[in-house]
């Protein structure tokens, strides 16, 4: 076993700062690194130290392995924390640290390189007799081999991207005549978005969520589920809210998707934290969809439901030690929600609003956790994920945590840039996703911009009166009863 002593986090924004803190706890120094455009943002003066790595371009700086490599060799650290995107499930990259006498806290490349391939998972999992999609178990480039799948196992399908993630190189196809554009259209997108234009053909799944199970391994194979996360609230197959735990899993259910999810992560020898995900039909049939090698996103909904620090955990794995749980040792408390607070337009098809931070104020209070890397003043970069904050909440019961969730988005201050606050309380005071009756198309079946256009206009209506109604108070003087001046900020201003 090799204590770390020092960490490069390969990453920027909240995720690099986030990691950083529980390194921090642990005694362990830190260093940031930055393109450019991040050279004033928090994680970097927040790190111990800092390496620039080049221009704003993701490809001139954070996806510089070269770089980071003499960086590491430069400042005699020990090990690499990749974060989530940018190098966190390049192969590559986890093998190049490995020759650089470089500790990944990740798993090996092996791991990396199997998940990282939708087919090659599939073919790995098969042999623990994992529920899988109805579909093909290899890539198609021929039309009317993909005709012909698609009437064995019926319309609609989905045409994926083998190599694909985040909705790229995927197809919905519902007619016969459709299938040879679109799979020409798959294979192009898919080749240009990750290198590889290999495609399979699924069944399409009518009304599923979309249920994922934190994983643990350690290098002695030991293998734990930490768990689900719902994260059925989705625009362009991208996550937007998620909560721990799913509020339609039965003990027996989450038990049965967990065993599944261990099988997964056995089949490939993993270690370090992943997540498998699920796709999950209307009578709680599940089926793999794939696994991710990385920290999620959506991690601290789980560290708040069982109170363990999956990053602490990861360095502990990477430096050799046994995991520091067990399964039986686990369990669920309470129930906690995240909204990615990105700075798009829920209005305008949720496409990015870039722009200046010009008011910028977080909410605090009992169950409220805010990871970001921005401050008031900071301009969102065109270059990245345009994800300003994760808000999360928790609380003892999954309604506290809808409560909590409401009050905090009604205390978070952003002006400059549109944001996905206003949705988040649009989802969180629909009567569908409160009692739990949502899926995937939960935005295709409920949001209706007309309406949502109207409650803002309404809300900054409202706001208005309420600082005309303060201002009238502050030059006619305030109303008193039993001496004491009524004048309660907060009950005049309403919703800011």
């Amino acid at each position: 076993m090799k204590k770390i002593k020092k960490v490069l986090v390969a990453n920027r924004g909240e995720i690099a700062l986030r990691v950083m803190r529980s390194l921090n706890e642990m005694g362990i120094t830190t260093v940031a690194v930055y393109s450019d455009a991040d050279k004033h943002s928090p994680h970097v003066q927040f790190a111990d130290e800092a390496v620039r790595l080049g221009p704003p371009a993701s490809n001139e700086s954070y996806l510089r392995q070269d770089v980071i490599i003499e960086a590491c060799k430069r400042l005699k650290v020990d090990a690499i924390h990749p974060g989530y995107g940018f190098l966190s499930e390049n192969a590559g990259f986890a093998e190049l640290v490995k020759k650089a006498g470089l500790i990944f806290i990740g798993p090996s490349p092996e791991s990396i390189k199997v998940m990282g391939s939708k087919l090659a998972a599939k073919e790995a999992v098969q042999k623990y007799d994992i529920p899988l999609v109805p579909g093909t178990d290899h890539a198609i480039i021929d039309a009317k081999e993909a005709l012909d799948v698609a009437r064995s196992i019926g319309f609609p399908i989905l045409i994926k991207a083998s190599a694909g993630g985040g909705g790229k190189g995927m197809r919905l196809v519902e007619r016969e005549e459709e299938v040879e554009e679109q799979i020409q259209r798959a294979i192009s997108e898919a080749q240009a978005a990750f290198g590889d234009g290999s495609v399979f053909i699924e069944k399409f799944v009518t009304n599923p969520r979309h249920i994922e199970f934190q994983v643990m391994g350690d290098l002695h194979g030991n293998i734990v589920h930490v768990f689900e996360r719902e994260c059925s609230i989705q625009r362009r197959h991208q996550k937007v809210i998620e909560e721990a735990p799913s509020c339609v899993l039965t003990p027996e259910k989450r038990k049965e998707m967990g065993e599944a999810a261990v099988k997964v992560a056995k089949s490939c020898g993993y270690y370090g934290a992943g997540t498998v995900e699920f796709m999950v039909d209307d009578k709680l049939n599940f089926y793999f969809l794939e696994m991710n090698t990385r920290l999620q996103v959506e991690h601290p909904v789980t560290e708040l439901v069982t109170g363990i620090d999956l990053v602490k955990e990861q360095v502990r794995i990477a430096e050799g030690k046994e995991l520091s749980f067990t399964q039986e040792e686990l369990s669920i408390r309470g129930h906690a929600i995240e909204l990615r607070v990105y700075a798009e337009d829920p209005l305008n098809n949720f496409l990015p609003d870039i722009g200046k931070l010009e008011v910028y104020q977080r909410p605090q209070g009992p169950g409220v956790r805010v990871d970001d890397g921005f401050e008031e003043g900071m301009k969102i970069p065109i270059f990245y994920d345009p994800m300003i904050s994760k808000l999360v909440t928790y609380g003892s019961n999954r309604q506290e945590a809808i409560d909590r969730m409401i009050r905090a988005i009604d205390e978070y201050r952003i002006t400059g840039v549109a944001s996905t606050l206003e949705f988040g309380k649009f989802v969180m005071e629909h009567p569908n996703f409160v009692n739990g009756n949502f899926n995937t198309k939960f935005i295709e079946l409920y949001f209706d911009k007309e309406s949502f256009k109207s409650e803002i206009v309404d809300a900054d209506a409202a706001a208005l009166g309420a600082f005309i109604a303060l201002d009238q108070k502050e030059k006619n003087g305030w109303p008193t009863q039993n001496g004491i001046k009524q004048n309660s900020y907060w009950r005049l201003r309403a919703r800011q």
